[in-house]
């Protein structure tokens, strides 16, 4: 049975699929439905931290993503900012870090025989994962 989910989001029509897709999958089941957004970070060392996304940016991505997931019956959905150097491994982390049984990830549209191939945030999620992932198309 599925106790906590989490569903990363990055804005793009893809992870709006996996939003909405938890959010109702959490409905349906009682689960607590967390989504997170992994700002990576980039430079460090001899130059400076980067991050992909501002904070303003970040606010905004995770507020329309909890109002997606609302809309499609979530309540009380928690919100997550990862600040990883690798999209994958920073929700891998967090999932295992924070007891998630459950996570839904979205995947790009994909054509002819790409449409075979997972996106490498999804199937890096997928191969490093400890628990059930579900990639939403």
């Amino acid at each position: 049975m599925t106790h906590k989910i989490l569903c990363p989001t990055d804005g793009t029509d893809h992870s709006n699929i996996a939003v909405a897709y938890a959010a109702e999958l959490a409905a349906k089941s009682g689960a607590a439905l967390s989504i997170c957004l992994v700002n990576v970070a980039h430079g460090g060392a001899k130059g400076p931290l980067i991050h992909h996304w501002t904070d303003a940016e970040v606010v905004a991505l995770l507020d329309a993503a909890v109002a997606l997931a609302g809309q499609h019956g979530a309540p009380d959905v928690k919100r997550v900012d990862i600040v990883s150097r690798e999209a994958a491994a920073g929700i891998v982390h967090y999932a295992e870090q924070n007891g998630y049984d459950h996570i839904v990830v979205g995947t790009g549209d994909k054509r002819g025989i790409s449409r075979l191939m997972l996106g490498s945030v999804a199937a890096d999620v997928m191969a490093r994962a400890h628990c059930t992932v579900t990639v939403a198309r």
